[in-house]
């Protein structure tokens, strides 16, 4: 909520930017959230729109921005892939949408980043500026910086140093076990946790390593360490909310 919130906010400043380069002129300020609506992530994708449309309702309650202008939220769905959001980019623009946020999956993160910046290259009059909110492959920021997107949340190698450190400090830690989803977060996750625990606690063994298909497992049991003796700790996931209610 805090993060859609103060995404909102740089909305309310980049509108007035975005007015001064083009002719931009609108009723309403409009914000797509293109997030998981169907399949396995349709929760989190749901919970996204629910606290973008919170944060956007309490601006428009205090009067909106730009001296009145209401925030007007359009949910679309990804359907968690990246060909999907592309199309969800496009039924945007074509609603005359300048600004969309995303929080669910870095695998769609890395597309919208590179259409935006194909859509924005050939109209400079209508320009499309990126709000992430949770897709946190370190890549978006580094190989694939763009002008056009802008991160809110610490990226995956932020988070695993503040967890590694925990882990390191804590003497009871001797094996960990990886269990990760196979795209671009999983794989940082697991590429991070492999590089950082040897060189804070180099006698900490990563005793399994696993990478699972996006959103397509339900039942944890065959693959989860609390089934082989001994139990290794502790468990480091990169899966989201549904696969942990699944375990």
């Amino acid at each position: 909520m805090k993060l859609q919130r103060l995404a909102l906010m740089l909305i309310a400043a980049g509108t007035t930017v975005l007015a001064a380069m083009s002719s931009f002129a609108a009723d309403s300020v409009k914000i797509a959230v293109i997030d998981p609506l169907s399949g396995p992530f349709a929760n989190v994708g749901e919970a996204m729109v629910r606290y973008t449309q919170l944060a956007a309702d309490a601006i428009n309650a205090r009067g909106g921005v730009l001296g009145g202008t209401r925030i007007e939220i359009i949910a679309l769905d990804s359907k968690s892939s990246p060909q999907e959001a592309q199309l969800a980019l496009k039924s945007a623009i074509d609603q005359g949408v300048r600004y969309i946020n995303q929080s669910n999956g870095s695998n769609v993160a890395g597309a919208l980043v590179d259409a935006v910046d194909k859509h924005n290259e050939r109209n400079p009059d209508q320009v499309v500026l990126y709000l992430n909110t949770g897709a946190v492959d370190p890549a978006l920021t580094n190989d694939r910086c763009s002008f056009w997107h802008f991160r809110f949340d610490a990226d995956a190698d932020m988070k695993m140093a503040a967890l590694t450190d925990a882990i390191a400090k804590n003497t009871n830690s001797r094996k960990v076990y990886l269990i990760n989803q196979d795209y671009a977060f999983g794989q940082a996750v697991a590429r991070a946790a492999k590089e950082m625990l040897p060189k804070k606690r180099p006698d900490i063994q990563i005793v399994g390593d696993e990478l699972h298909p996006l959103g397509k497992i339900k039942d944890f049991s065959p693959t989860s360490p609390r089934s082989r003796p001994p139990v290794p700790t502790p468990l480091l996931p990169a899966t989201g909310a549904t696969t942990c209610r699944s375990w």
